[in-house]
This record gives structure tokens, sequence and C-alpha cells, in this order.
């Protein structure tokens, strides 16, 4: 008998099925069930390049700027945000104070002291996280940072994901732990492949089902496999990020579970890992820190290693602008990846919000009386997408109005949140 979550299952491995039209894998009538809607937050520190970050027009004719060209071919399946801010960012220091409050819009704590508040997406978890495996998955590419900035504590610009308002929600910046909390039943790396373990299980089910879900879930272990791969051959190769050391490589073998050299096959991982636990309905709440604000990180691969990420951001040039778009390929690699997914009617994309934003609107200037924001995703056909919405100048411009507005499409629903009482009423 299937039941309310359905589960390919092996020793000590579970892994959940990807939305299926023949059957209850969501516990409804499948000729009636709607696939769920899904969330995921991705974080840029330092703000972007100040003349090429921008959108004009609608639909079609949606002009896109360099920042966010990447997301030209999903452009109709998004919403660019002009104005929108949180009234406490100006209140504190540059970095940190304008980070800590990100996806709270609470007034932070400074000298040292660290309080902000329960981040949208933690109070999303609370309600969706009952229905799956893993409540939320918060994943960063850049380690923590422990210090003062402008008399506020670092955490904030190293966190934008908070369970309480003095708790940071724990980052998992490990590929591989990542996976094994999305797969295996208890947390550590086994020496059997994930999918070994379920397959006869899954020849099971295949004649269950239709002859279309039969290659969805084919699609999706292929996927499951990918990842697997993906992490084992991450930090193989040969060239290290950043600084060279003297030896051309390590001289000790590189730990199981450790990060992988290169910020390219990083980010690809904690992609891949982002659209398989939306993919198999294993999280429906995903926070993904591509780096730090007053971040320390450097782009070898894009030729771009004489300075780092901080530092670049204090300049408008083409090197910035071309760190800028390797962010936003993160983005349009997920939500094209989404987008090739479908779910009944929709694809997942459809079924998706994904929020792409940063502290500041650029880093030359630590503007934060306007933030850069964009909504890729129809939040499971609730939101009309290919719009450029300008805000500035107008009474309600406050992010946590966007959030009240979003929270509203996950089954939230608040009477405030953050600075806001209201919502968005375009959204």
């Amino acid at each position: 008998m299937l039941t309310r979550r359905t589960f390919l299952r092996g020793a000590g491995v579970s892994i959940a099925l990807p939305w299926l039209e023949s059957l209850q894998v969501w516990g409804q009538d499948s000729a009636k069930a709607e696939p769920p809607v899904r969330l995921a937050v991705l974080f840029a520190g330092n703000g972007f390049h100040g003349r090429e970050w921008y959108a004009r027009g609608d639909g079609k004719s949606l002009q896109l700027g360099k920042v966010l060209e990447p997301l030209e071919p999903v452009k109709e399946k998004l919403i660019f945000f002009r104005g929108l801010y949180n009234q406490h960012s100006g209140k504190g220091g540059i970095h940190s104070a304008q980070t800590g409050d990100l996806l709270t819009g609470a007034v932070l704590e400074g000298g040292g002291g660290i309080r902000s508040g329960i981040s949208m997406d933690q109070l999303a978890a609370q309600k969706t996280g009952r229905d799956t495996k893993v409540p939320s998955l918060v994943l960063g590419c850049e380690a923590s940072i422990s210090a003062l900035h402008k008399g506020y504590s670092m955490i904030y610009s190293s966190h934008i994901s908070w369970s309480s308002p003095t708790t940071p929600t724990p980052l998992e910046l490990y590929p591989a732990l990542a996976f094994d909390r999305l797969f295996r039943d208890e947390a550590g790396k086994g020496d059997a492949s994930v999918l070994d373990q379920v397959i006869d299980e899954a020849k099971g089910l295949s004649g269950k089902v239709s002859y279309g879900d039969r290659a969805k879930i084919d699609e999706y272990l292929n996927s499951v496999r990918e990842v697997e791969q993906g992490i084992q051959q991450a930090g193989k190769k040969g060239r290290l990020q950043g600084w060279k050391p003297t030896l051309e490589k390590p001289d000790q073998p590189r730990p199981a579970d450790g990060l992988p050299q290169d910020i390219d096959v990083h980010m690809k991982l904690m992609c891949d890992l982002l659209v398989l636990a939306f993919q198999t309905d294993t999280t429906r709440i995903c926070t993904l820190k591509l780096n730090n604000d007053h971040s320390s990180m450097r782009f070898p691969h894009l030729g771009v290693d004489y300075m780092i990420h901080h530092l670049l951001s204090h300049n408008d040039n083409a090197d910035w602008l071309k760190v800028n778009r390797f962010f936003t390929e993160q983005v349009a690699y997920i939500a094209g990846k989404l987008d090739r997914i479908q779910e009944g009617e929709r694809t997942a994309l459809d079924n998706t919000m994904i929020l792409y934003l940063s502290s500041m609107l650029q880093g030359s200037t630590h503007e934060c009386g306007q933030l850069p924001v964009v909504l890729v995703g129809r939040g499971g056909g609730r939101i009309q997408t290919g719009r450029a919405l300008d805000y500035l100048g107008k009474p309600n411009r406050a992010m946590c109005s966007l959030y009240l507005s979003m929270l509203d499409k996950m089954g939230v629903h608040l009477d405030s949140f953050g600075d806001s009482k209201e919502r968005l009423s375009e959204i």
C-alpha cells in the first residue's frame, strides 16, 4: 500500500519519489493532486554592477541588463523588483548590518551581540517541513566569518537563514554531507551507492506506474547517480583555487567528504542538490548562500584571480561584471533544470519560487536604500511573471511585504512580518 509519503527504501537509505501522475505520492487522488510549491533563496554578497543590474518591459519584450542576461531563457517566468528595501538596514554598519536582517526585516543587535529574527524561509519550513523528510536545506559555498565589522558581528554577513532570533540555521558547506542528509537515514559517508541500495524496489515500482511516470522515475534516478558521481570527482583535479602552494597537488589523500577545490564545481554540486531535493520532494525549502557578504572568494576559473570578491565589488569594471554573471548563471542553471521537469500541466519551475538577491544594490556605494531582487518561478501558477515592477517612491516598498505575499503561496498566512503589515498587491 502506498503511504502518504512514498519512498524507495534500502539499507539505511530512503529516496523520496518525484511527483507522479499515476500514484498518490502526496496522499491525494492522483487526478486532482497538485505538486507542492517550493521556495529557494539564492544569495550573492556585495551587490552587483551598478549600471548593468536592471530589467525593462514585460513578457517576451522584457529587456535584461548584462548581469541578468543568463536568465534570458526563463525571462517570461521572472519578476524584476526595483526599490524594495529593509528599513532597519541603514541603522548600523554596512556588510553585517545589511545582511543579517535580509530575510527577517528585524532590528539587529550590535556591539558583538547576535540577535535578528526568524527568517522567512524558516517560517515556511515550520509548515512544509511536517510533510517532508528534511524541513529545510541550508547550503553555503563559503565558510562563516567570526569577527566584528563596524560594530556588528560578521556572523550576520555569513548567514541569511535564522531558526530563531539568536540562532542562524546551521550551514552545510560539504556537498557529500548535504547529499547524505537528503538520502541517508543516518548522516555519514557510506561506501555503497544510494541507487545500488534501492534499485530492486525501483524496478518493482516501474511495473505499477504509467509509461510516462516510468520515464520520469528513470530520469530522476539518473540525476541521483550524476550527483553521486559529481561528488566523487570533486577535488580530484589538479588545479587549486586562489593561492597556489608549492606542491602541484596535495601530498596526502583528500578527505572523503571535504570541500571541492574549485568554486565552479562546488556551486554546481550545490545547485544540483537543490534541484534534486525539490524533484524528490525531500524538502520544499532551500537556502543557498553562494558566498558571504564581505566575501574573500576568488575566481581563477574566470581568469579573475588578482582580487577577492569584496574588493572587486568596489569597482564596476568588466571583471566585476564577469563575476556577477557567473553568480546569475547558477540561478539560471537551477531554473533551467527545474523548467525541464514536467509536473502535470506545469513544470517544477512553475511550482517554485526562486528568490535571488543581495544585501546591497552595488558594492561601490553599499547602497541598501533599494535592494537587487529577482523572483523566478510562478509559485504553483499563482504568480504573474514576465514583469519589471518599480516600487521606488511608493508607500509600500518593504521587502517584508514581498515575503508576506510569498509566504501566502506556501500556505503560511501572517498578519505581519518584520517591518511590514501589508502584502505587495501585485504578487
